[in-house]
């Protein structure tokens, strides 16, 4: 750690700004150093132990440096921004995601948190249930949105920024993948390159690209319909506490997510049949 602590002093701090909410994460060489929040060391188990069961996509954790600010790795490539260009829009980008996704739930299974385990959130939203199903609790991501996933040779190969990770479901991780990813979004609200993709047919490459059993086929559009109408809650009570949600409301939540309710609650009956056809 001590020669990490004198890289700061020999290297410029490069600050990293994306489309989050964490403010003051910068770059030190081939570290990240970011502010420590309550569910900071938590999360540094958590990465920890995905290391150590052989899960490499994700960042290393190093720890705090001399000014208390937590250490990881610098996980290398491209992340795309909004709009996402046509190239993340290729069926194989699903196929890679998956694959990533599923491999990051084995690795976190049969981990037990420490006892004094501190989880992060939406604020306002730490008391919400994201397991409906009922399925065995695993540790999941729980935020794929596009600037949470790193991208090598045009394919999703890491997560970064677990801020979000808690006990939860498999399906709802795959729910929250989807989401952001087929997406299951009303086509105004999507990118030029997603606008008029078939929705059904790509939630299906992702579920047979993971290894979906059936009755989590089955669960996904329900609790994904769920998930969707709790963001729109969420974020409304957010934007009411937070300066940095209301600007997401503001700029476009407050109409994005009623639109998404409807679309999925419209379409989602064609999703679930595609998913389940031959089962």
């Amino acid at each position: 750690m001590a020669d990490l602590d004198r890289d700061v002093d020999r290297q410029d701090e490069v600050p990293l700004v994306g489309d989050g909410v964490t403010q003051g994460i910068v770059r030190v060489g081939d570290t990240v150093r970011r502010p420590v929040r309550p569910f900071t060391m938590t999360i540094q188990a958590y990465l920890a132990h995905l290391r150590a069961a052989g899960f490499e996509g994700a960042p290393i954790p190093l720890g705090l440096d001399d000014r208390g600010r937590e250490m990881l790795s610098f996980v290398p490539g491209d992340v795309p921004r909004e709009p996402l260009p046509p190239d993340t829009a290729g069926e194989e980008v699903l196929v890679e995601l998956a694959r990533l996704i599923r491999r990051l739930h084995d690795a976190a299974q049969g981990w037990t948190p420490p006892a004094d385990a501190t989880w992060g959130g939406i604020p306002g939203t730490q008391g919400a249930s994201s397991t409906p199903d009922d399925e065995p609790l695993v540790v999941g991501h729980r935020d794929y949105c596009p600037g949470n996933v790193v991208f090598r040779d045009g394919l999703p190969a890491a997560l970064i920024d677990f801020d979000l990770a808690k006990p939860t479901t498999r399906v709802y991780d795959i729910a929250n993948a989807v989401y952001y990813w087929a997406p299951l979004m009303h086509p105004k609200d999507r990118s030029p390159a997603f606008a008029d993709l078939d929705i059904p047919h790509r939630v299906a490459v992702f579920a047979d690209a993971y290894g979906m059993n059936a009755s989590r086929r089955h669960a996904l559009i329900p609790l994904a319909t769920t998930m969707i109408h709790r963001f729109h809650v969420n974020m409304r009570a957010a934007a009411e506490m937070d300066p940095v949600f209301k600007r997401f409301w503001d700029e476009g939540a407050k109409d994005r997510l009623p639109r998404a309710e409807t679309w999925i609650h419209d379409e989602g009956p064609a999703i679930t049949a595609r998913l389940t056809a031959g089962l």
